[in-house]
């Protein structure tokens, strides 16, 4: 199973970019998905995560400004991120939880950049 990222770039506070991770390779099913991130020198943290009926969790820090849904179809989860600031700038991971024949196994993106200009 491989998560493909993109969507990230270079931003101006207060703008908007949408994340997007694709999973591909031998899935029977993806129960939750998610999107982390690190900033230098900071731990990874949960931004926001989606199961595969539809409930959301988000960080609190967020203050409403992002937005998680996905495709169960693509197998793809995007992550909407608007009014952003310079402390969003970090490195974005999407996760999934794919299950295959009874074993469910936590499988991680490459990681994509998102940098936010003052």
């Amino acid at each position: 199973v491989q998560l493909v990222e993109s969507g990230g770039g270079l931003v101006q506070a207060g703008g908007s970019l949408r994340l997007s991770c694709a999973a591909s390779g031998v899935i029977l099913r993806i129960d939750t998905m998610g999107w982390y991130r690190q900033a230098p020198g900071q731990q990874r943290e949960l931004v926001a995560a989606i199961t595969s009926g539809g409930t959301t969790n988000y960080a609190d820090s967020l203050e409403g400004r992002f937005t998680i849904s996905r495709d169960n179809a693509k197998n793809t989860v995007y992550l909407q991120m608007n009014s952003l600031k310079p402390e969003d700038t970090a490195v974005y991971y999407c996760n999934a939880d794919v299950s295959n024949w009874g074993r469910r196994e936590t499988y991680w993106g490459q990681g994509t950049q998102v940098t936010v200009s003052s």
